[in-house]
């Protein structure tokens, strides 16, 4: 600009300029603050990203209609030098003349893609065109009408956005809100959510209200140009939690499973989500590569282990060892292959005659004797049946898992009976078994138990069959044995946490 234009633009007033930031509140919880810049905002905190990119939204809102751009205002964007009015050094030949505002003052808006932030300024039209992005929300030469259905901007009052440089002299009381008419009552908008028509007159009137909500939050993430999975994790959470209301309100047990995988899908895609952008795959703790990599197969490795403690035919932790790595060698058709060496490393008194009891009571099904099953090597193995496990007539079965998925299984159980340590301590099929159950029910950061609470004493003993004394004599082995630590057993609980070096064999619990 010319020195005479910029004198006569000092004596202006300089346009207002503000910014609405959505920012996370911390690690280890989904709670999100909003801020504004304007001095007099305060802070909000919000539950989820969702709720707190609707209230940021609806604040920037509350200032735009709380004001109106001033004929008088100079540009907003040249006083935080915008490209628009300093260029760059290298643009400056191409240009023949400089830059000279023009047009109403108007109010425009920039929105960060990713919905982080919102920014509003007060400039002239040819800057607000000027600016990629920009969208004009008001023009000083379009006042709103002062109408009784068009009141006058509010700019104090309970609610009201307050702007430092509006503030009211000290001393003076602030007007009093202008009354408004109470609106005519609506009958309520038709909402539909996954393929579901929610009813106008379902109650609580809130649930109805956040299920249309919701809808069109999830119609609208399917318009986006980019992905943002951190925001569809907060609405799949939100789905799974009003889903699960519904189901209560109206007893339908649809519901309740459409929010049980509503929950299930926030969970991977929260896991996919931190993968993407270099964080710890699960939890808030440093990455750890597990060697089960997804809660899918976290999940099914605990099914397995229900299964067994459930269907295991003989009793005693050998038995229920044993059991537990042939089912998952067999899961999938109820067939698989086994060596010698896959029985022999258990670390179990007699694997002959324990097998031998396992055909005899048809459990298991071999196409010779037992000893030619211990002496088979790797180049010969032994095929084996478990007839329980043979899916049915319409190809059902006791699990849900896939043909790839169950070695992975397999492949983990094996890791984690055949630790170094526990071979070289020689420890029994209890411990080993005790070391399955335990990796299999921690938080992310290697804790017993749901959010690190501990396991109760009632579920242990049904997955591994000892009593509380025998329970203590396995915590020591394996507290020996570098796989626990911090350890501490009351009357009713486990807790304590296991070491580092066995965290890539855990399953954390969703």
């Amino acid at each position: 600009m010319t020195e005479t234009a910029v004198e006569e633009l000092d004596e202006r007033v300089p346009g207002r300029w503000w910014t609405v930031r959505l920012d996370a509140v911390g690690r280890g919880s989904t709670a999100v603050r909003v801020t504004c810049s304007r001095p007099a905002c305060a802070e909000q905190r919000l539950p989820s990203t969702a709720d707190g990119r609707a209230a940021a939204v609806a604040h920037l809102k509350a200032h735009l209609r709380a004001v109106a751009p001033r004929a008088g205002a100079y540009c907003a964007c040249r006083a935080e030098g915008c490209r628009t009015h300093l260029p760059d050094p290298a643009d400056r030949p191409a240009r023949t003349e400089p830059w000279r505002c023009g047009g109403p003052v108007v109010l425009a808006v920039l929105a960060d893609r990713e919905g982080r932030w919102w920014q509003a300024m007060e400039c002239c039209s040819r800057c607000a065109a000027a600016t990629p992005g920009a969208k004009t929300v008001g023009s000083s030469r379009t006042p709103a009408p002062r109408t009784a259905e068009h009141p006058a901007p509010v700019t104090s009052g309970v609610g009201a956005p307050q702007f430092s440089d509006h503030q009211p002299p000290a001393g003076t009381a602030a007007p009093a809100p202008t009354p408004r008419s109470v609106p005519a009552r609506r009958r309520p908008r038709q909402g539909k959510i996954a393929q579901r028509v929610v009813p106008r007159d379902l109650l609580p009137d809130t649930l109805r209200d956040e299920l249309t909500e919701l809808g069109d939050l999830f119609r609208a993430y399917q318009r986006r140009e980019q992905p943002d999975l951190a925001l569809l994790a907060d609405l799949q959470e939100r789905k799974a939690r009003a889903f699960t209301t519904w189901a209560a309100v109206t007893g339908d047990d649809t519901l309740r499973e459409e929010a049980g995988r509503a929950g299930q899908a926030a969970a991977t895609i929260r896991f996919q989500h931190r993968q993407r952008t270099g964080g710890p795959a699960y939890g808030d703790g440093p990455a750890v590569a597990r060697l089960l990599t997804a809660p899918a197969q976290w999940e099914h490795a605990r099914s397995v282990l229900a299964h067994v403690a459930g269907h295991t035919p003989l009793p005693g932790p050998e038995a229920r060892l044993l059991v537990l790595m042939l089912t998952l060698r067999t899961a999938h058709t109820g067939t698989g292959n086994l060596v010698g060496q896959d029985v022999n490393a258990l670390g179990l008194t007699d694997p002959q005659s324990l097998i031998e009891e396992l055909t005899g009571c048809g459990w298991l099904s071999l196409p010779g004797t037992v000893g030619d099953l211990l002496a088979s090597r790797p180049e010969n193995p032994t095929p084996i049946t478990v007839p329980s496990l043979v899916p049915s007539g319409d190809g059902t079965g006791p699990f849900t898992f896939g043909r790839k998925t169950r070695p992975k299984l397999s492949g983990w159980a094996q890791r984690v009976v055949t630790d170094k340590k526990l071979r070289k301590a020689k420890a029994s099929a209890g411990t080993r078994l005790l070391a399955l159950t335990l990796a299999a029910h921690t938080d992310a950061s290697g804790r017993l138990g749901p959010d690190g609470r501990g396991i109760a004493l009632d579920d242990l003993v049904t997955r591994v069959p000892v009593d509380p004394a025998g329970l203590r004599d396995l915590t020591d082995r394996l507290t020996a044995a570098d796989w626990l630590t911090d350890t501490t057993l009351t009357d009713t609980h486990l807790t304590g946490r296991l070491t580092e070096r066995v965290l890539p064999l855990t399953c954390p619990l969703l």
